[in-house]
């Protein structure tokens, strides 16, 4: 976790750190994430019909807090994006957190009504839209924005002016009603999207079914179109891959549990009479739960519209192939900041709320977002932002590519590395090794495990027993098929080639049997959010896993 430049060099000793979940990970059946959201409730795009009520949020520990959030009007029909299909039904209950993700094209009229069906001593409740110029109609005026009185509806309009990811929530007594989980996201999505992204050589995972030496190719590919747009932005330098939306939140039980208290107290008192509202203390604040998208790990690595999370809908489980540009849409919505840590790589910030970072010398085709390490989210703030990892700057094969051993069967191997201009491997799109870096190519992890490393080295690993631990452990440092072979040196063994490993897995378990890849923590840097009430692991804590090309991402769960 020492900040260094994980660009030009990411620490061996973290890469296997990392390693040691990915064989559980890859026995249970794969979830992912995407960025689910819908277009509209009321069948026009850019229409919603919302409702803000209470309901009850699962957590990992068992617990069951008592809620409110915005979700969609009893008799809705909403169209859910991206188009393709999802392995559980897509819903839109009448509370989530967060809120339904809202997504429109740029240029689009919104509007959103909202009804207020939270408990009548709650009070008004609104809706704020930062960076946009919102028209109100109905409802009572308030000190922020216009609301909606208990049973009330108001309705809120907007043009979508500005591309990238906003945060929506409450613009009413915000100290209580966004702590108690009313906020949400829009995603505008630019009305042209610039054509160099999407023309077909830009992107790498949408690359059709290669055939790496069989006659029937890959199962699973070409693999679904999951992006919501090619770009995120209108600029040729916005073009991404793949996208995950993810919200920082955190909960303190105790104003939970009082607003429960004072509903359960005031239940079928009169709005505006003699003690039908709340009186809930919100400082001191002392948050037991650390959130993203409503949920905390390992809760959040379960599908998209688990039917365990009724009321929790979105999860944070993101994946990517080497090469690939993973858009990172994030909002921090509660109170607190928090600094979260992206492993195995740096992010390079496009915009904050929707304002691209431009070159002052070359707006119109150059980006100037820098490069963090630690991708610090304020507060009501947003970010859009780019992930990249190829295993470049590693010192080793990621592969565990070597030249040709006599008797070895794992042809894989000893594929070629052709670097092009900028050193890494694109001449063959369809090849295990796209986009690899190719000054590494052929580095072995090391000699020996135990130890020093001969002359030559090029690292030193501590005792692979101190990664083992059963299934828990990858079974190798290498990505692909028969990685666990060269990870176990049987592809070596009647050799004593320099360039094949002695680091020999007590675990060989994987899901396809023959594929590998790596798990990269993605976590808060402040220790006590990766807890659930003081347990760890738990809270802000999520796994980027990296697949190796021949195995298919399917975002539909």
């Amino acid at each position: 976790m020492r900040p260094k430049n994980m660009k030009t060099l990411i620490s061996t000793r973290q890469l296997l750190l990392v390693l040691v979940v990915v064989g559980t990970l890859f026995l249970t059946p794969a979830t992912f994430a995407a960025a689910p959201g819908m277009t509209s409730t009321a069948g026009t795009a850019g229409t919603f019909n919302l409702t803000a009520q209470d309901a009850y949020l699962n957590m990992p520990d068992g617990a069951a807090i008592y809620s409110w959030g915005y979700g969609c009007v009893t008799g809705s029909a909403p169209k859910f994006v991206p188009a393709a299909t999802f392995a559980f039904t897509p819903s839109c209950p009448t509370m989530q957190v967060p809120g339904p993700t809202m997504v429109v094209t740029e240029g689009t009229t919104v509007t959103i009504n909202l009804t207020n069906n939270l408990p009548t001593a709650a009070g008004n409740t609104s809706i704020l839209f930062p960076g946009f110029q919102v028209t109100a109609t109905g409802g009572v005026t308030g000190l922020l924005a216009q609301e909606a009185a208990p049973g009330g509806t108001v309705t809120y309009s907007f043009t979508a002016t500005t591309p990238g990811t906003h945060p929506y929530y409450s613009g009413t007594q915000g100290d209580l009603q966004i702590e108690m989980g009313l906020y949400g996201a829009i995603i505008v999505l630019p009305s042209a999207a610039p054509s160099n992204c999407a023309n077909g050589t830009s992107i790498t995972n949408l690359y059709g079914k290669p055939d790496y030496g069989t006659t029937a190719g890959i199962p699973g590919f070409p693999e679904q179109d999951f992006r919501l747009s090619t770009a995120a932005f209108d600029h040729p330098k916005s073009c991404y891959d793949r996208e995950y939306l993810f919200q920082w939140a955190e909960m303190d039980t105790r104003i939970h549990r009082q607003a429960l208290a004072q509903v359960q107290a005031t239940t079928g008192c009169t709005a505006g009479t003699m003690g039908c509202s709340l009186d809930v203390q919100t400082e001191p604040y002392h948050p037991a739960y650390f959130l993203i998208n409503g949920r905390s790990m390992p809760d959040l690595m379960d599908p998209n519209y688990a039917s365990e999370y009724p009321h929790q809908p979105y999860n944070g489980n993101p994946h990517m192939h080497p090469g690939e540009l993973t858009l990172v849409r994030t909002i921090g919505q509660g109170r607190w900041q928090h600094p979260f840590h992206e492993h195995a790589n740096h992010v390079r910030i496009l915009a904050r709320d929707g304002n691209l970072v431009l070159s002052p010398t070359n707006p119109t085709s150059s980006l100037a977002g820098i490069l963090m390490f630690n991708t610090d989210t304020t507060p009501g703030e947003s970010f859009d932002g780019i992930f990249y990892f190829s295993g470049r700057g590693l010192n080793w094969d990621p592969y565990g590519h070597h030249p040709a051993v006599a008797g070895s069967t794992d042809a894989l191997a000893s594929l070629t590395c052709t670097p092009d201009a900028n050193g890494y491997n694109t001449g063959n799109p369809a090849a295990l090794n796209y986009y690899e870096w190719c000054q590494d190519h052929n580095k072995p992890v090391q000699v020996n495990p135990f130890g020093d490393v001969a002359a030559g080295g090029p690292v030193t690993l501590p005792d692979p027993n101190v990664f083992t631990n059963g299934q828990w452990y990858g079974g190798s440092p290498y990505f692909g098929p028969d990685a666990t072979l060269r990870g176990s040196h049987s592809a070596c063994a009647s050799t004593t080639n320099a360039n094949c490993t002695d680091l020999n897995p007590s675990n060989t378990q994987a899901n396809p049997a023959n594929e590998r890849g790596w798990a990269f923590m993605w976590h808060s840097h402040n220790e006590r959010e990766i807890t659930t009430n003081n347990v760890f692991p738990g809270g802000m804590l999520m796994m980027m896993l990296v697949d190796s090309r021949e195995f298919p991402i399917d975002e539909s769960q």
